[in-house]
């Protein structure tokens, strides 16, 4: 899709899902209310309403985020042959206790604040890690995270743990949240 001043806010998160990220980024724009938007908000009224950025500068940002963000990504068979060199590859599964009760990747860990603690002041910063959650989209966000606390080699997984069934493991229960 192409991006335009009269995409809505929603049609940027959809097609650039890390949007909201680079613009907080580079222009404080959508991490807290004083500086939200509306998701039926066009990207030019965005613009506007923020000291009149330029349009084109705005759109230039997201792309490049979405493509930084693209060099985190494993697919399920990458992530597949990733683990067959290296079986002690960490995976971190951020879902709720709930959903990973209901299916997940063998050797993957569950998150929890105890662990974020291990992590931010134990592990490796040059170490790979992979995150994962049920479609992809909150993994994307977790990796940049702690890409942003100086870890070097995060990546996360794309189409979540449901890829992971659909594509390496069908054995691995699929499910919807609701």
């Amino acid at each position: 899709m192409m991006i335009t001043g009269a995409s809505s806010m929603t049609q940027v998160l959809e097609e650039f899902p890390g949007a909201q990220r680079a613009l907080f980024r580079n222009y404080h724009i959508g991490g807290c209310s004083s500086c939200g938007f509306q998701p039926t908000e066009t990207l030019q009224q965005v613009c506007d309403r923020n000291n009149k950025l330029d349009l084109e500068a705005v759109i230039r940002t997201i792309r490049q985020g979405h493509e930084a963000d693209l060099q985190m990504q494993l697919t399920p068979a990458q992530l597949r042959d990733l683990r067959a060199g290296n079986p002690a590859l960490k995976i971190v599964d951020i879902r709720t206790r709930e959903e990973w009760d209901v299916a997940r990747i063998e050797g993957a860990v569950h998150f929890t604040q105890e662990l974020m603690q291990e992590i931010l002041s134990r592990w490796p910063r040059e170490e790979m890690i992979v995150f994962c959650d049920h479609l992809g989209k909150k993994a994307l966000d977790a990796a940049a995270y702690f890409q942003g606390h100086g870890f070097t080699h995060v990546k996360f997984l794309a189409g979540g743990i449901y890829g992971w069934s659909r594509e390496v493991e069908p054995a691995v229960r699929r499910y919807k949240l609701e």
